[in-house]
Protein backbone atom coordinates (compact mmCIF):
# COMPACT_ATOMS: atom_id res chain seq x y z
CA UNK A 1 0.00 0.00 0.00
CA UNK A 2 1.29 3.49 -0.96
CA UNK A 3 0.16 7.20 0.27
CA UNK A 4 -0.44 10.35 -1.47
CA UNK A 5 -1.68 13.40 -0.70
CA UNK A 6 -4.21 15.38 -2.05
CA UNK A 7 -3.96 18.67 -1.09
CA UNK A 8 -2.27 17.56 1.45
CA UNK A 9 -4.48 15.20 2.72
CA UNK A 10 -3.14 11.69 2.71
CA UNK A 11 -5.07 8.92 1.33
CA UNK A 12 -4.20 5.24 0.12
CA UNK A 13 -3.63 3.59 -2.66
CA UNK A 14 -3.59 -0.69 -3.00
CA UNK A 15 -0.61 -1.67 -3.77
CA UNK A 16 3.18 -0.28 -5.48
CA UNK A 17 4.07 0.30 -8.09
CA UNK A 18 6.05 -1.86 -10.32
CA UNK A 19 9.70 -1.52 -9.91
CA UNK A 20 12.31 -0.37 -12.14
CA UNK A 21 13.97 -4.10 -13.61
CA UNK A 22 10.75 -6.14 -13.08
CA UNK A 23 8.16 -7.15 -15.53
CA UNK A 24 5.02 -5.18 -16.50
CA UNK A 25 1.65 -6.40 -15.61
CA UNK A 26 -0.02 -7.01 -18.61
CA UNK A 27 -3.20 -5.31 -18.75
CA UNK A 28 -6.64 -5.03 -21.27
CA UNK A 29 -7.84 -1.44 -21.01
CA UNK A 30 -10.43 -0.14 -23.17
CA UNK A 31 -10.19 2.38 -25.93
CA UNK A 32 -12.10 5.13 -27.36
CA UNK A 33 -14.07 2.94 -29.91
CA UNK A 34 -14.78 0.30 -26.71
CA UNK A 35 -12.42 -2.16 -28.30
CA UNK A 36 -9.59 -3.70 -26.46
CA UNK A 37 -5.78 -2.49 -25.70
CA UNK A 38 -3.17 -5.10 -24.04
CA UNK A 39 0.01 -4.48 -23.30
CA UNK A 40 0.52 -7.58 -26.03
CA UNK A 41 -1.14 -5.73 -28.67
CA UNK A 42 2.35 -3.26 -27.93
CA UNK A 43 4.54 -5.86 -28.06
CA UNK A 44 8.22 -4.38 -29.57
CA UNK A 45 7.51 -1.14 -28.89
CA UNK A 46 8.51 1.54 -25.41
CA UNK A 47 5.42 2.17 -23.84
CA UNK A 48 4.84 4.96 -21.48
CA UNK A 49 1.94 4.69 -18.92
CA UNK A 50 0.53 8.36 -17.91
CA UNK A 51 -1.86 7.04 -15.51
CA UNK A 52 -4.03 9.67 -13.72
CA UNK A 53 -7.53 10.14 -11.88
CA UNK A 54 -9.36 11.86 -14.74
CA UNK A 55 -9.12 13.92 -17.72
CA UNK A 56 -11.88 16.11 -16.29
CA UNK A 57 -8.85 18.02 -14.07
CA UNK A 58 -6.28 20.65 -14.74
CA UNK A 59 -3.47 18.68 -14.20
CA UNK A 60 -4.55 15.35 -15.57
CA UNK A 61 -5.37 17.40 -18.53
CA UNK A 62 -1.82 19.25 -18.95
CA UNK A 63 -0.37 15.83 -18.50
CA UNK A 64 -2.52 14.61 -21.94
CA UNK A 65 -0.99 17.63 -23.70
CA UNK A 66 2.72 17.51 -22.28
CA UNK A 67 2.97 13.53 -23.18
CA UNK A 68 1.01 14.98 -26.51
CA UNK A 69 3.59 17.29 -27.42
CA UNK A 70 6.65 15.39 -26.20
CA UNK A 71 5.36 11.83 -27.92
CA UNK A 72 5.42 13.48 -31.43
CA UNK A 73 9.27 13.15 -31.67
CA UNK A 74 9.69 9.71 -30.03
CA UNK A 75 10.69 6.57 -31.99
CA UNK A 76 9.02 3.27 -31.73
CA UNK A 77 7.06 4.22 -28.45
CA UNK A 78 3.18 4.40 -27.61
CA UNK A 79 1.68 7.12 -24.95
CA UNK A 80 -0.86 5.61 -23.05
CA UNK A 81 -3.00 7.59 -21.23
CA UNK A 82 -5.41 5.78 -18.61
CA UNK A 83 -7.97 6.37 -16.19
CA UNK A 84 -11.43 5.41 -14.84
CA UNK A 85 -12.64 7.86 -17.17
CA UNK A 86 -15.22 6.18 -19.51
CA UNK A 87 -13.46 6.16 -22.76
CA UNK A 88 -15.96 8.73 -24.77
CA UNK A 89 -14.76 11.76 -22.63
CA UNK A 90 -11.15 10.92 -22.80
CA UNK A 91 -11.99 10.86 -26.97
CA UNK A 92 -13.44 13.60 -26.85
CA UNK A 93 -11.28 15.46 -24.95
CA UNK A 94 -8.05 14.16 -26.96
CA UNK A 95 -10.42 15.30 -30.54
CA UNK A 96 -11.64 18.90 -28.96
CA UNK A 97 -7.69 19.24 -27.99
CA UNK A 98 -5.95 18.23 -31.44
CA UNK A 99 -4.45 15.54 -29.59
CA UNK A 100 -3.24 12.55 -32.03
CA UNK A 101 0.39 11.49 -30.50
CA UNK A 102 -1.46 9.59 -27.67
CA UNK A 103 -3.88 6.65 -27.38
CA UNK A 104 -6.46 7.49 -24.42
CA UNK A 105 -7.58 4.15 -22.54
CA UNK A 106 -9.97 3.39 -20.05
CA UNK A 107 -9.32 1.05 -17.21
CA UNK A 108 -13.12 0.85 -16.18
CA UNK A 109 -14.28 -2.45 -16.93
CA UNK A 110 -10.39 -4.19 -15.78
CA UNK A 111 -8.09 -5.01 -12.82
CA UNK A 112 -5.25 -2.24 -13.80
CA UNK A 113 -5.58 0.07 -10.89
CA UNK A 114 -5.12 -3.14 -8.75
CA UNK A 115 -2.28 -4.57 -10.82
CA UNK A 116 -0.15 -1.67 -10.85
CA UNK A 117 -1.05 -0.75 -7.59
CA UNK A 118 -2.38 2.70 -8.37
CA UNK A 119 -6.49 2.64 -7.78
CA UNK A 120 -7.09 4.55 -4.94
CA UNK A 121 -8.87 2.51 -1.62
CA UNK A 122 -9.58 5.66 0.50
CA UNK A 123 -10.88 9.36 0.04
CA UNK A 124 -12.73 11.02 -2.11
CA UNK A 125 -10.79 9.68 -5.27
CA UNK A 126 -11.37 6.04 -4.07
CA UNK A 127 -11.87 3.49 -7.13
CA UNK A 128 -9.44 6.15 -9.15
CA UNK A 129 -6.45 6.26 -10.12
CA UNK A 130 -3.52 7.50 -8.59
CA UNK A 131 -1.39 10.04 -10.60
CA UNK A 132 1.83 8.04 -12.00
CA UNK A 133 4.09 7.16 -14.85
CA UNK A 134 5.50 4.09 -15.78
CA UNK A 135 8.06 3.30 -18.77
CA UNK A 136 8.06 -0.09 -20.38
CA UNK A 137 10.80 -0.86 -22.83
CA UNK A 138 10.25 -2.99 -25.97
CA UNK A 139 10.22 -6.78 -24.34
CA UNK A 140 7.92 -5.36 -21.34
CA UNK A 141 10.49 -4.92 -18.91
CA UNK A 142 10.13 -1.67 -16.30
CA UNK A 143 12.72 1.26 -16.53
CA UNK A 144 10.64 3.78 -14.71
CA UNK A 145 8.06 4.37 -12.41
CA UNK A 146 6.84 7.16 -10.58
CA UNK A 147 3.90 7.76 -8.25
CA UNK A 148 3.27 11.27 -7.59
CA UNK A 149 3.26 12.00 -4.30
CA UNK A 150 0.51 15.00 -4.28
CA UNK A 151 -2.17 14.78 -6.62
CA UNK A 152 -2.24 17.84 -7.79
CA UNK A 153 0.99 18.16 -8.95
CA UNK A 154 2.25 16.70 -12.45
CA UNK A 155 5.32 13.92 -13.04
CA UNK A 156 8.60 14.11 -13.80
CA UNK A 157 8.05 14.48 -17.57
CA UNK A 158 12.05 14.99 -18.14
CA UNK A 159 12.41 11.68 -15.65
CA UNK A 160 10.52 9.27 -17.91
CA UNK A 161 11.84 10.37 -21.00
CA UNK A 162 15.20 9.86 -20.27
CA UNK A 163 15.11 6.58 -19.84
CA UNK A 164 14.17 6.11 -23.46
Amino acid sequence: MATVTLKGNAFDTQGELPKPGSQAPGFVLAQGDLSDLSLSDLSGKRVILNIFPSIDTDTCATSVRKFNEKAASLDNTVVVCVSADLPFAMSRFCGAEGIANVKVASSFRSSFGLDYGVEFVSGPLSKLLSRSVVVIDENGKVLHSQQVAETVDEPNYDAALAVL
